[in-house]
């Protein structure tokens, strides 16, 4: 299929395929996820791990450069945002992989901190040019009625990435080492990437005679304008306000919560049940993401979200009280029921209420305000840990701020409602 693409991005329809490619594009998203996470966020524990034992610096100063890659990829989305706007997107896609994988294939070779912060610094704009941003963009701009349902299986790469690429990057570098490793696996960053995207990726169904969700466009017949609110206005509503705050204390939560788990059930059971419990959490986001996937097509999505960040307060309380393996991985089951789907209601939502017009920018905002909870939350349950000397009171002060963030949710309103109403211009 050719198209033939403008300065802006926007496609004009030539050779029309026979069948709907909108699921092929959402396989292709999926991958992107599946590699940028698995060697990203995923990875980024393993690293942190290779660095305390090859170079002995002190943990505190490995887990900075962590924060330094959140806040470089949470505000480059804002800039991945600009570029979709005006360029093919799979060409952003192409170059964060080129920047990312750049960037990880030198990681194993840094030989002082101020390096490490470097190069997480630039991996982070790889990260940011081939995430969330481009890929849940492609999505929305494909699926309008099966939106739920695309971004649910689009996103569940994320956890897919953790199941299956991260492994295989903690054991090529525990067999060899950092600096033998990260080449290789900067490498497959760029070569798995690059052909899904060229292949599967596609900006718009417009160029290949679609409009969303599958309609055939006739010969000459122009696809129905964007529709949704303009980000000036979209940005100083209530819902916005909300879901964006409500957001930056949920995922804060989260994430710290993750990030502490091996030890947790380390600390409390052995080495061998603490590495199964992220396979077990990893796994779990997987069937529970495909399931809300489907499920918010049928329930309201803000009161889902208010649900499944609840529920993610309960399971945190589980993870600090319990002494049992039962009860942890009971824990461990409930916390990744909710991990999965908190994910994916942000862009969804985000969607829902403002539409496609200014999706990216929207959305990039958000998430970049988002980062200041993804980078805190695993300082906070830190330095709580060093005060008690234990998870119980962490895991519970993270549970108290996913519960205020539940709050904030709750009170954005739905998210259905089609058209801006100037009445919700004001602060929550």
């Amino acid at each position: 299929m050719r198209s033939s693409t403008d300065v802006g991005g926007s496609t004009t329809p030539t050779v029309p395929e026979r069948k709907f490619p909108g699921w092929r594009v959402v396989a292709g998203c999926f991958s992107v996820l599946l590699i940028n996470s698995g060697l990203a966020f995923y990875g980024l524990s393993v690293y942190l791990n290779a660095f305390s034992k090859e170079q002995d610096w002190p943990l505190g100063s490995i887990s900075f450069a962590v924060t330094i890659f959140f806040v470089i990829g949470g505000l480059f989305g804002l800039v991945a945002a600009r570029l979709i706007d005006r360029f093919d997107v799979r060409a952003v896609i192409v170059a964060g992989a080129f920047i990312a994988g750049g960037s990880l294939a030198v990681v194993g070779q840094v030989t002082a901190q101020w390096q490490l912060y470097v190069a997480y610094a630039v991996f982070a704009v790889g990260y940011a040019l081939c995430g969330l941003v481009p890929t849940t963009t492609v999505v929305t701009r494909w699926f309008h009625q099966k939106r739920s349902v695309a971004l649910s299986v689009a996103s569940t790469g994320l956890s897919v990435g953790g199941i299956v690429v991260t492994p295989v990057a903690k054991r090529m570098i525990d067999d060899n080492g950092l600096a033998a490793s990260t080449p290789w696996l900067g490498l497959f960053f760029v070569a798995a990437t690059i052909p899904v995207t060229l292949f599967l990726v596609r900006p718009d169904p417009v160029a290949d005679g679609f409009a969303p969700d599958g309609e055939r466009l006739a010969a000459g017949q122009k696809p129905p304008p964007p529709t949704g609110i303009v980000y000036a206005d979209a940005v100083q509503t209530r819902f916005y306000r909300a879901v964006t705050y409500g957001y930056v204390l949920a995922l804060g939560s989260q994430v710290g919560g993750i990030q502490q788990l091996v030890k947790l059930v380390e600390d409390r059971t052995d080495e061998a049940t603490a590495q199964f419990a992220i396979t077990a959490l990893a796994a779990t986001s997987v069937v529970a993401r495909l399931i809300g996937g489907r499920l918010v097509s049928a329930i309201p999505m803000m009161r889902f979200t208010v649900i499944i960040a609840g529920l993610q307060s309960v399971a945190l309380v589980g993870l600090g009280l319990s002494q049992s393996t039962v009860l942890i991985f009971v824990s461990i089951i409930l916390f990744g029921t909710t991990i999965g789907n908190l994910l994916m209601m942000q862009p969804l939502l985000i969607a829902e209420r403002f539409g496609v017009l200014d999706y990216p920018r929207i959305f990039g905002r958000s998430q970049a305000i988002s980062i200041v909870g993804v980078a805190g939350g695993p300082l906070l349950i830190g330095w709580l840990y060093d005060v008690f000397g234990t998870y119980q009171w962490p895991y519970v002060a993270a549970a108290l701020v996913c519960a205020v963030g539940t709050a904030v949710l709750y009170v954005a309103g739905p998210a259905t409602v089609p058209d801006f109403d100037p009445a919700e211009v004001r602060s929550i």
